[in-house]
């Protein structure tokens, strides 16, 4: 159930989400249509004894003209600009009343216009297009979902005094991921992890050595243990038989 209002102290405090749509319905400035009352208001209170000539008023019609024209392009161009964003990641930044700054990162699910302004919709939500700060490529999105999951994998890690050959296979996965990821992917990982990795491959390998060695112990203490039950005395010849 979706909550229609926030109440803090016996108050409504009104959302980031509803700053940001109340705040581009409000941000429509001086339109076409405030522009032809200002000269419908001017011809009305004219002086009778002075009016207007028409060349004048036919050179505000040609600027109240071209006003709409601008009016429309830029509303053209906004509209194309937010349809452009639909099925990106994007970032919004929001202010609510207040004052404080939200961040809300999403895909673009699709793109409403009304009343010449903008609107993009993230989880079902409606943030105004002028709030959108970054729109997030495709490539920076993987890069930074594949490093966030390297450096949890790593943090799963025991230390390095603890890390035994149990724990091969998962520095094997690690080493193996990082190896087939891009430049630029590997670029969001730390340094510090990625020295890290290197330290555990190295002493799994240690650790593989040692095992190996003690394995060779083992069976060269086998062989001894078995030519020493075989050896049996040599039978002795009584003389003169």
């Amino acid at each position: 159930m979706a909550v229609d209002a926030i109440v803090k102290d016996g108050k409504v405090v009104e959302t980031a989400t509803e700053t940001s749509v109340k705040k581009a319905a409000a941000s429509n400035g001086m339109d076409k249509d405030a522009f032809l009352q200002l000269l419908v208001a001017q011809m009305k209170y004219q002086d009778p004894l002075e009016p207007t000539s028409n060349t004048e008023y036919i050179s505000q019609y040609a600027t109240f003209s071209q006003v709409e024209q601008m009016q429309n392009m830029a509303a053209t161009m906004e509209l194309v600009r937010a349809s452009s964003m639909v099925g990106k990641q994007v970032e919004v930044q929001t202010t609510d009343s207040n004052g404080d700054t939200k961040a809300v990162q999403g895909m673009v699910e699709y793109v409403t216009y009304e009343n010449n302004k903008a609107y993009v919709s993230i989880d079902g939500t409606l943030y105004s297009a002028d709030d959108v700060k970054a729109v997030i490529d495709d490539s920076y999105q993987t890069a930074l979902e594949l490093g966030v999951a390297f450096a949890k994998a790593m943090n799963k890690l025991p230390s390095l005094e603890n890390l035994t050959l149990d724990d091969k296979e998962s520095v094997e996965s690690l080493q193996s991921g990082f190896n087939n990821m891009t430049s630029y992917q590997q670029s969001f990982i730390a340094n510090d992890y990625i020295e890290k990795l290197q330290k555990y491959v190295e002493r799994i390998a240690e650790l593989e050595e040692a095992a190996k060695a003690n394995k060779g112990d083992d069976s060269a203490e086998e062989t001894d243990g078995e030519n020493t039950e075989g050896d049996e005395p040599a039978e002795t010849v009584p003389d003169g038989e």
